[in-house]
């Protein structure tokens, strides 16, 4: 198993309120970590919400001691109370400091265990399996239009322009307690994972997203061509991006 990330501001805004985590290596009792976190809050509260958000989660893994079975299951439940924990202490921080006040921000958190993948999310980035020729979005959006979608009331192919498209109704640091949704995703034939914020969703299609996350080159070449080519669409938000490479570099 093999990541590289990497983070953009894009070409329209004047800062980056994104940050991403990747470890291939062993974290607290979890055998790998990858997170991406896009913030928001004015005067720059949003990159101290998605930063801190990842700071908090990362000490909270590594005092954790071991866990007993370190099945998926019992991954699935530390991450998930994790993200929690994070929810909490970025929730305070914002609370003990008024210009902060009211941040918060995405959070898609995921760690392989075997061949399951071990997510917990909130918001509206995203996480993909990618297989030969094919993307899925494995989380759900966090979304005025993603719940209009569920509901039945649009069609997915309409939530893309919708004019509300861009408001969450769920993220992480806003309110003293969250519900993150967990979820096991078997990885039997899955060569790839990406985990990205919509700065890259809203600029290319899943078939681009696909096509240039499976190139057989080095994976930190490939999290630069997605971000170029995000760029090259108009750039419009900040852009992040991480491909793991399931049975190790493809290349």
């Amino acid at each position: 198993m093999y990541a590289a990330g990497q983070t953009d501001i894009g070409i329209v805004r004047s800062h980056n309120e994104d940050a991403i985590f990747y470890t291939d290596k062993p974290i607290g009792p979890l055998p790998n970590l990858y997170i991406v976190a896009d913030g928001m809050g004015g005067h720059n509260a949003g990159e101290v919400a998605s930063a801190k958000s990842i700071e908090y989660m990362c000490g909270f893994v590594r005092g954790a001691p071991p866990i007993s079975h370190g099945a998926p299951e019992d991954i699935l439940d530390f991450l998930v109370n994790a993200t929690h924990a994070a929810n909490k202490a970025v929730y305070e921080h914002a609370e003990s400091n008024p210009a902060y006040s009211g941040m918060g921000t995405t959070f898609s958190a995921c760690s392989i265990v075997a061949d399951t993948l071990v997510v917990a999310h909130i918001g509206d980035s995203r996480i993909y399996a990618i297989n030969p020729g094919s993307i899925t979005q494995l989380t759900i959006d966090h979304t005025y239009v993603e719940e209009m979608v569920q509901a039945g009331k649009i069609l997915q192919s309409e939530a893309k322009t919708h004019p509300r498209r861009n408001i969450i109704t769920r993220v992480l640091g806003c309110a003293p307690e969250i519900t993150a949704d967990g979820a096991l995703h078997d990885l039997t034939g899955v060569s790839h994972i990406l985990l990205c914020s919509d700065g890259l969703t809203d600029m290319l299609s899943d078939d681009t997203m696909m096509d240039l996350a499976s190139q057989n080159i080095p994976a930190s070449e490939r999290t630069n061509m997605l971000i170029n080519a995000a760029n090259e669409q108009g750039g419009r938000d900040n852009i992040s991006a991480i491909i793991i490479d399931v049975k190790g570099e493809v290349y």
